[in-house]
């Protein structure tokens, strides 16, 4: 571009602006983000919120995509429609597709049951069930009603939450695959919580600044008078800690002075403790997956355990809800995938990459992709062939097709 034509066409974010563009009806403004999610019950004073923030994260790391089967329902190809754009790229004007399964993961951990709400579609869904999805929206369901739903949704038109009644046929309502261990009254992760939430309240306490002494003076309080003079002795020594640089006070030789703020012997953190493991084994966490020192058959484990129930929820609603009767019919589906290399260590890929090639399951630049390195541009490397056998030529193709037409 010439400099003529630079100086036409470019724009700069602080120069070309009109000064009564912003002046006025943008919206209300915030400090604060006001679509990010809120966790409820105290759940964002406790550990319990990296347990939920892990899962979260693990699940969204899965991708999820709008796909063509072919006739024996295998994947074929990718569709480009507004709702796998939503899934893999943008779902509102806020929030990527990953950030936006990350934020339906946790708030279904956090309330029970979420609901994933489309924002724009193309056609009405009151007048048909044929649309397709542009953007979403996680929304909290607030009343439950035979045939709709009162959920709480974020606007980016008017930048509120708002109350809205949508049927649940367009709205893909999806509940917790661990309820009955997360979210129910008396579950394990609730009991976690109320012992957490008792520990923050003792931890408090101890850590008030209050002294708690007694103070034993040498005369017997029983009338008014000592009473008074008692009083005047405790105001005292208050005086002198309190004006004192370092907190000092003294005190009568007859006088004696008992501190009660001593730490409590309790079983409270046994209780703690022993609640963390338990909920660990329901869920098929353990302290390596939360530390990254896990291997590999652990975190199988946890994948089949905790993260498929869970992506499986998602993508089953989303297809119950998001896609018709005729859509399946011609083979459209919703499927997510896991990238099975993500874990291997570097040592063991070249192992791996060569059974896959020798064994005809994946191409050399499949391969190549799988690293991270650029597709070769070797016809060669396409090809679904073991590269250790040599090549047949074609002159003994040719010889042999005379053998059998003789």
């Amino acid at each position: 571009m010439g400099l003529t034509n630079r100086l036409q066409h470019a724009w700069n974010a602080f120069l070309n602006r009109d000064p009564t563009r912003f002046g006025y009806d943008i919206g209300p403004g915030y400090s604060y983000r006001p679509d990010r999610p809120r966790l409820s019950r105290g759940n964002e004073r406790s550990i319990v919120t990296s347990i939920f923030n892990r899962i979260a994260l693990d699940v969204s790391s899965i991708n999820i995509q709008h796909v063509q089967l072919d006739k024996d329902n295998r994947f074929q190809e990718v569709l480009k429609t507004g709702l796998n754009n939503c899934l893999s790229l943008e779902a509102n004007i806020d929030q990527t597709g990953r950030a936006f399964i990350q934020d339906v993961v946790m708030s279904m951990l956090d309330e029970g049951v979420v609901g994933m709400v489309p924002t724009d579609t193309d056609l009405n869904p009151e007048d048909t069930s044929g649309y397709d999805v542009l953007t979403m929206r996680t929304g909290k369901i607030l009343d439950w009603y035979p045939q709709y739903v009162k959920i709480r949704v974020y606007n980016e038109k008017t930048g509120l939450k708002e109350d809205i009644v949508l049927p649940k046929s367009t709205v893909a309502i999806i509940e917790n695959p661990l309820y009955a261990v997360i979210n129910e009254p008396n579950s394990t992760m609730q009991r976690l919580i109320r012992k957490l939430n008792l520990l923050d309240v003792v931890d408090e306490q101890s850590s008030s600044g209050k002294l708690d002494l007694i103070i034993q003076l040498p005369y017997v309080i029983k009338t008014e008078a000592r009473r008074r003079q008692a009083e005047n002795r405790r105001k005292d020594i208050e005086q002198q800690l309190s004006g004192s640089k370092y907190g000092i006070a003294y005190t009568d030789g007859t006088e004696r002075i008992t501190q009660l703020n001593r730490s409590v012997e309790n079983n409270l953190m046994k209780q703690i403790e022993y609640l963390t493991s338990m909920l660990y084994s329901q869920l098929g966490i353990t302290q390596s997956i939360m530390d990254g020192t896990a291997d590999d058959k652990t975190m199988l484990n946890y994948y089949n355990r905790t993260i498929e129930p869970i992506i499986s929820a998602i993508v089953d609603e989303m297809k119950r809800k998001f896609l018709t009767k005729t859509a399946r019919s011609q083979r459209k589906s919703i499927l997510f995938f896991r990238d099975p290399f993500k874990l291997v260590p570097v040592s063991e890929l070249a192992e791996i990459a060569d059974k896959f090639t020798r064994n005809e399951i994946a191409t050399s630049n499949e391969m190549r992709q799988t690293i991270g390195w650029k597709p070769s541009k070797d016809p060669k490397a396409d090809e679904l062939r073991n590269k250790n056998l040599s090549e047949p030529s074609v002159n003994a193709e040719s010889s042999h097709e005379e053998i059998i037409d003789e």
